[in-house]
């Protein structure tokens, strides 16, 4: 968001402004750049005796913590203040705009290593809150608490800091430190920082006269002159003496992981600046480089689920192969299964000629027997169709009446079954040739009987098909039944061969 350098080039339109001149801008993003386009609007000539490194460092800091500072906190002489991260950039910039004003108390959190620098700073009282308790320290020091808290890290210090604060005082908000605190970034400890943020209801802050308030100054950048005015006072306060940025670092281009990592160990005591004029370094013998953060110990939440998406992608691709395998043809549908999807089988060839002869053998023993099934099917079939004829010449001969016309029928009915049962045993045998690893077995259940007798029969014929055996895959069961003075055929709906 905040660079500085000189002009190259101005647009049309543009006055105020010479190419040449040394400046400071500002913009949403896209600053670690050697040359970028700013609106002339977000563009402030540098004072002389301010060097580049300073111009960077001033604008998003100090801009930041006056905001907070005097339009929201209203700080006043004689008023307390509590700064997180005093040693970081916007904490250094609050706690020297805060001491331009008489009489006012600081106090600071950082680790104990940099007590002096911000002791030098301006911070009254330095707290360690890696082993102390801030809150507590305060209240010891200040058994009322402070009037305004400047708060960046979120979670449970943001309810800490609304405990803190006088009756009339004031808690800004500008950030979620705590979301991404640590070497390890997860979702866990967002959600956390997230569920122990302070919800308050107007009633409560109207009890308390207490006031919350939030700032970022992404947001505020379209309110140029407020934005142009506060930036005025800055540079007026810097020209004064009353001011001036602490550059902790000065990294090349090149060595952007590094000074992030600087920053997110909390190793910095001010601003970390990039300058494209800058040489990468090299470390020292002996000492270790730099790492980015991205690759301590365990990877981001983003590079997890990448490497597992390109897993599962390279899973999907072989469980395709082994498919497009199986479809071409038995032996490669072997092949597949016994490389696991592997084209290069070639060290599996002796295992895969083995098991494909195997299996041609079990396929020839498998249609022996559909041949031999086939064949007591036929002869169960003509032994039927004789008993048939049989009882059917008995029946027609008990009745003189109408024997005649019964036998005709019957007749019909039997060249009509007849062709049926050749028709079906074509087709068993047809399927018997294309089964390879089935046994089906064919079993014909033929009955006839009076009307007396037909419901015995009936019941006998289905227990026996309900009896056959768990291969069985057909059956029959046919009933002929005399009714009066004609016939009646019942069959089973699911017999799959019909046989008379």
């Amino acid at each position: 968001m905040e660079a500085a350098g000189v002009i190259e080039e101005l647009g049309e339109d543009v006055s105020g402004l010479e190419v040449g001149q040394n400046v400071i801008c500002l913009a949403q993003t896209g600053m670690w750049r050697e040359i970028v386009a700013v609106p002339a609007t977000n563009v402030f000539i540098m004072p002389d005796e301010m060097s580049y490194e300073e111009g960077a460092a001033i604008p998003l800091s100090y801009l930041t913590a006056y905001f907070m500072l005097f339009d929201f906190g209203n700080l006043r002489p004689g008023k307390s203040l509590l700064v997180h991260i005093a040693a970081g950039g916007v904490g250094w910039a609050a706690t020297q705009l805060a001491k331009t004003v008489d009489n006012v108390t600081v106090f600071g959190t950082a680790s104990a290593s940099k007590h002096d620098a911000i002791k030098e700073n301006g911070v009254d009282h330095p707290i360690d809150y890696r082993t102390r308790d801030y809150s507590e320290e305060i209240k010891n020091i200040s058994p009322k608490g402070v009037d305004v808290v400047l708060d960046p890290l979120g979670g449970a210090d943001t309810s800490k800091g609304l405990q803190l604060l006088r009756p009339m005082g004031k808690i800004v908000t500008y950030g979620s430190a705590n979301m991404v605190k640590g070497e390890n970034r997860n979702l866990m400890k967002m959600a956390k920082t997230l569920w122990q943020s302070t919800s308050v209801s107007p009633v409560s802050l109207v009890k308390t006269n207490k006031a919350i308030a939030g700032f970022q100054l992404a947001h505020l950048t379209g309110e140029i002159e407020l934005v142009r005015s506060a930036f005025q006072d800055i540079l007026n306060m810097y020209k004064d003496g009353k001011i001036k940025p602490r550059i902790d670092s000065v990294w090349a281009f090149e060595q952007v992981a590094e000074a992030m990592q600087q920053m997110n160990e909390r190793r910095n005591i001010g601003k970390v600046i990039l300058s494209p004029e800058k040489e990468p370094t090299k470390p020292a013998e002996g000492d270790a480089a730099p790492t980015s953060p991205l690759k301590k110990k365990k990877p981001s939440l983003f590079r997890r689920l990448s490497k597992r998406a390109s897993r599962s992608k390279d899973e999907g691709e072989k469980k395709d192969e082994v498919k497009n395998a199986k479809k071409e043809s038995p032996i490669k549908k072997l092949r597949a299964r016994l490389s696991g999807g592997d084209p290069n089988i070639e060290d599996s060839d002796k295992k895969v000629d083995g098991k494909v002869g195997d299996a041609e053998k079990a396929a020839e023993e498998t249609a022996k027997k559909v041949e031999d099934k086939v064949e007591e099917g036929k002869d169960k079939a003509e032994d039927a169709k004789k008993a048939v004829e049989a009882q059917v010449e008995q029946t027609a001969a008990k009745l003189p009446e109408t024997g005649t016309s019964a036998k005709i029928a019957v007749d019909d009915i039997f060249k009509e079954a007849e062709a049926k049962v050749d028709g079906n045993i074509q087709t068993v045998e047809a399927q018997g040739e294309e089964s390879e690893g089935k046994e089906p077995v064919l079993v014909v259940r033929v009955g006839m009987a009076s009307p007396n007798s037909l419901a015995k029969l009936g019941s006998k014929a289905v227990e026996d098909v309900n009896g056959v055996a768990e291969d069985v895959e057909v059956c029959l069961c046919l009933v002929f039944s005399l009714w009066g003075h004609g016939l009646e055929v019942t069959v089973q709906r699911n017999a799959y061969l019909m046989v008379a």
